[in-house]
């Protein structure tokens, strides 16, 4: 419930926005990152976009999350070799990702998701906390994702907000391929 205060010089009733009021109006930017080996460079490219977008809107909060990958028919197991919970390895990864970010308690929040479905869970995500803003990092191309799909291409297409989609510089077109494209696109 808002409290009213009188302006003296103007007479009129100002409300002060209550802090619930205030975070339900705060955009949520959610950072999908891969853990996986080998994906450094474009996790270190997803926090610098990240940083980026969390700079031009100073009110956001963040919404950190990571894809633990359950197997469809094979039983999984929830610990690694030395008996450390595999889902709080996770969690501390993500954490120490962020960290570079030095946001506050208040503007982050970490999830570590568990699915068969990578796409769905972030799909599903976005949508039960109304998220404004998904970032998230495309891997290299290769013959078994341009036929069965990306999580990233999927996200793309399914999502009920906005999608930025990072590269590394790496995986950028070739100047060669940007005027193909470009020549196909025109033509």
């Amino acid at each position: 419930m808002a409290t009213r205060y009188y302006l003296a010089a103007r007479g009129r009733p100002q409300f002060v926005r209550t802090c619930s009021r205030q975070l339900a109006r705060a955009p949520i930017e959610m950072a999908a990152v891969d853990l996986s080996d080998g994906t450094e460079p474009l996790a270190e490219a997803l926090r610098l976009t990240v940083r980026h977008i969390l700079q031009a809107e100073l009110s956001a909060r963040l919404a950190c999350v990571n894809i633990l990958k359950l197997a469809r028919v094979a039983l999984d197991e929830f610990e690694d070799e030395h008996g450390r919970d595999r889902h709080l390895q996770r969690l501390a990864a993500l954490k120490l990702w962020a960290h570079p970010l030095q946001l506050s308690t208040e503007a982050a929040t970490y999830h570590v998701l568990e699915s068969t479905d990578p796409a769905g869970a972030i799909l599903d995500h976005a949508r039960n906390n109304l998220v404004d803003h998904i970032i998230i990092g495309a891997r290299g191309t290769s013959s078994l994702r341009r036929h069965l799909g990306s999580v990233s291409a999927r996200v793309v297409a399914e999502t009920p907000c906005s999608v930025t989609v990072v590269r590394t510089a790496r995986q950028a077109l070739r100047p060669e391929e940007f005027g193909e494209l470009t020549g196909a696109i025109l033509s």
